[in-house]
């Protein structure tokens, strides 16, 4: 019987074995010593070789004694919060809202490696159940505080049948570098609303890792955006599972990636039953010499016929050092589908600059105009209007360099 060898071990892969071993979790700390970080060869990993990316790990978080303001204020807002991990006190719940904690973490056990960390590392788990027509908007503001930390948070997102919520979560914290691997696992029930936001506001300096998980019920509408903003090395894993008849979800993002920057957003859609849409919209924008990814996987199982799913990823490189990585994927196994990918990449518009500058409007001025037509449908549909404008305020933030 041919044994398997240990792979050769880098210092950040070293450090994490360490602080699993340490807290018991032998299993992840045996998975991490034979198989290591994923490299390129792993196929959902192939443009974010993370054995070659994550250099180093800083300690474990310890409970965070004084947090820092909010990276992005909503007006109007619940915020909950989790520092360093854990879950602090929030206050009087709005209407419809029961604020909770767990122990442990929250995903599904799946063959990822950031899955298997954050299961192992993550403590405590936010509970969030959301009933009947809740307002204002729910905020999750998660954040690493203190020196550089390496830190996993978890919560888990109940929307109850016919209730219609909106949830934004934010990640940020000191200025330090931090390693963070966030997680979230949502069900949206019977013909229950949601809109789901998550924004990285990290330090440049830090590393943010976080995975969404959902289940949507019979007649569920999900709306999700996830914008990366800020840390240096950044991954989201978004996975889905269509598990009623009727449901819809409009699945958007968004790297602003500049100089020095790699950001991934990774997403695996599985429709697994008869009669279920989607709709996939990506966009990434890359100056500088930077990198920006984009991976995407719908899977119709054989079972799930008149599913209806479209994936678009559309890039905008504004430096001729700028990466921009796509890699869109259809798996259907059933016959009477209606699917869909495209992917295009390019440069602002020539045409339109010259009509712009034409009519004396610098060309800064003009790239930025240019820019912000080009995410306007992403941010559209939020109803919210606080929210829109706070997340219209991350993009011209970006665009302005701050």
């Amino acid at each position: 019987m041919k044994q398997t060898m240990p792979v050769r071990l880098s210092a950040a892969e070293n450090t994490l074995i360490e602080q699993l071993t340490g807290l018991g979790a032998t299993v992840e700390a045996e998975r991490m010593t034979m198989a290591g970080l994923p490299t390129r060869r792993v196929e959902s990993y192939h443009y974010t070789d993370l054995k070659m990316l994550l250099k180093a790990v800083p300690p474990l978080a310890q409970a965070a004694n004084e947090a820092s303001a909010p990276a992005l204020r909503v007006a109007g807002a619940h915020q909950v919060m989790i520092a360093n991990g854990r879950v602090q006190e929030s206050g009087t719940a709005p209407a419809g809202v029961i604020i909770g904690k767990a122990d442990g973490a929250a995903l599904t056990n799946r063959d990822d490696v950031l899955v298997h960390l954050n299961g192992a590392l993550a403590k405590e788990t936010l509970t969030l159940t959301l009933d009947g027509t809740v307002d204002p908007v729910v905020q999750i503001d998660r954040r690493t505080e203190g020196a550089a930390a390496h830190s996993a948070s978890s919560a888990r997102i109940f929307v109850a049948d016919n209730a219609s919520a909106v949830v934004l979560e934010t990640y940020a914290g000191s200025d330090a570098a931090h390693v963070a691997n966030h997680a979230s696992y949502v069900t949206v029930g019977k013909n229950a609303v949601l809109t789901h936001i998550t924004v990285d506001l990290s330090s440049k300096s830090a590393t943010h890792f976080a995975t969404n998980e959902y289940t949507l019920a019979e007649g569920a509408k999900l709306r999700t955006l996830t914008i990366h903003a800020g840390a240096g090395l950044a991954r989201s894993q978004v996975f889905a599972r269509f598990a009623g008849e009727g449901a819809h979800a409009y699945f958007t993002g968004l790297n602003l990636v500049d100089n020095g920057q790699h950001l991934d957003i990774t997403i695996d859609i599985n429709h697994a039953v008869p009669n279920t849409t989607s709709q996939e919209l990506y966009k990434q924008i890359a100056r500088g010499r930077s990198k920006a990814v984009f991976q995407g996987r719908i899977m119709v199982s054989r079972d799930a016929q008149k599913t209806d799913a479209k994936m678009m990823m559309q890039g905008l490189m504004l430096s001729d050092e700028a990466e921009i990585l796509s890699k869109p994927e259809l798996e259907i196994y059933a016959d009477d589908v209606v699917c869909g990918h495209g992917s295009t990449c390019g440069e602002l518009d020539e045409d339109s600059m010259f009509y712009l500058m034409s009519r004396g409007i610098p060309k800064a001025e003009a790239e930025t105009m240019l820019v912000r037509g080009f995410l306007e449908e992403l941010v559209d549909p939020i109803a919210d209007e606080a929210l829109a404008e706070a997340l219209h305020g991350v993009i011209d933030g970006w665009l302005l360099g701050k």
